[in-house]
């Protein structure tokens, strides 16, 4: 009997979670969309060209403040660069959900590219820019599944730890 009120459950709780949007999923995690972003020089957040949203590079910005400056590897761990791009790819779907008006018009998240300014010893610039990458796959599933680039460079705008951008196709 256990047994198959257990199943039961355990396929109601699946079948919730499938059918959550994106900013559910994201307030269930304790998270939410931000604002878009502005600018810090001549370029648009993000541009729409047929199906595909390209975001420009998004910053570890929280409320209008830089957070996580410096370079991972001296002024931050791989643990704190994680989060950085976590938050980067948080202010991507602000742009996202700007540019769209709701994250559910998301088909695929095609490429993801990051930025890791580090310095020159460190290498684990793949595991800071899964910070990005887990979250996409929390909130989108499958659809989250991207081709990525994941880079370290010595320095990014304004001291930033890490930068992330993306390619979106949508509905």
């Amino acid at each position: 009997m256990c047994a198959k009120v257990c199943e039961r459950r355990y396929f109601e709780e699946w079948e919730r979670g499938n059918t959550m949007s994106p900013e559910e999923k994201l307030e269930k995690m304790g998270l939410s969309v931000p604002e878009v972003p502005a600018p810090l020089a001549a370029y648009v957040p993000g541009v729409v060209t047929g199906n595909l949203l390209y975001t420009s590079g998004q910053l570890p910005t929280a409320g209008g403040e830089l957070d996580h400056i410096g370079q991972v590897g001296r002024d931050l761990t791989a643990e704190e660069g994680y989060e950085a791009a976590r938050l980067c790819c948080l202010n991507c779907l602000g742009v996202i959900k700007g540019e769209l008006g709701d994250l559910s018009r998301v088909r695929r998240i095609v490429k993801v590219t990051g930025f890791v300014a580090s310095t020159p010893d460190f290498t684990g610039h793949p595991a800071v820019i899964n910070g990005a990458s887990e979250l996409l796959g929390e909130v989108f599933g499958d659809a989250g599944a991207h081709s990525r680039a994941a880079v370290g460079v010595a320095a990014l705008p304004n001291g930033a730890a890490v930068e992330v951008e993306m390619i979106v196709e949508f509905e």
